[in-house]
């Protein structure tokens, strides 16, 4: 609306973009095993939610990554792995303790339980929007959460920002930054990249109130 100050942003048409990403990126094999799983867990009603790239993809953005994630909750873990071995799946314990593996031939899909240190709860689930992904609908962690679990990633050990760039960009104005910055406050990595992205101009200055753009 002239003169407001605020966006008017366009209707965001996700599922047609990341058909159109998913073709770019011939990932068509991996979409049909998170089909998969994603009907294994619904059918044995066990609550979920897509996480890491193509949740990325299922809300219209990009991803430098490639991989498969669904989050569980640790309570759940052993029924998800009966139900998805049943199904046809190949099961394996990782030494990593935050998570459980499942593969669909050589396509791997990671089921979390522990993201960034933090357990996967109801509150967890809460924080989802249901997505069509290539026809089968299923929640999606939020942008904002996706964002934080990015950046929440980075530490000494890892540290790429390119892998964190493309999300912010792509997601910015589906991203709740003011609790971006409350939630990864204690990290000095997190804090690092949003100065870069506040230099880079991909997001509002801290205290700018949500839908108005900067000076």
């Amino acid at each position: 609306m002239p003169g407001t100050g605020v966006r008017i942003q366009p209707p965001v048409r996700p599922h047609d973009r990341r058909e159109i990403q998913m073709a770019e990126r011939g990932d068509e094999s991996l979409v049909h095993t998170l089909k998969k799983v994603a009907a294994v867990l619904k059918q044995s009603e066990i609550p979920f939610a897509l996480g890491g790239s193509f949740a990325v993809y299922a809300h219209g953005g990009h991803s430098s990554d490639h991989d498969v994630d669904f989050l569980i909750r640790e309570a759940d873990v052993e029924r998800s792995l009966e139900a998805l071995v049943a199904a046809g799946f190949r099961a394996e314990r990782p030494p990593e303790d935050w998570l459980v593996k499942v593969f669909d031939e050589d396509r791997m899909v990671d089921l979390i339980h522990r993201p960034i240190e933090t357990p996967v709860t109801e509150e967890t689930f809460a924080d989802t929007v249901v997505r069509p992904v290539d026809a089968i609908r299923m929640p999606v962690l939020s942008a904002t959460q996706l964002m934080v679990h990015k950046l929440l990633s980075f530490s000494q050990h890892y540290c790429d920002f390119a892998r964190g760039l493309p999300l912010a960009r792509s997601l910015r104005e589906q991203i709740d930054w003011e609790r971006v910055r409350k939630e990864t406050q204690h990290s000095p990595y997190a804090e690092a990249f949003l100065v870069l992205l506040d230099r880079l101009e991909v997001v509002p200055e801290p205290g700018t109130p949500a839908g108005e753009e900067t000076p």
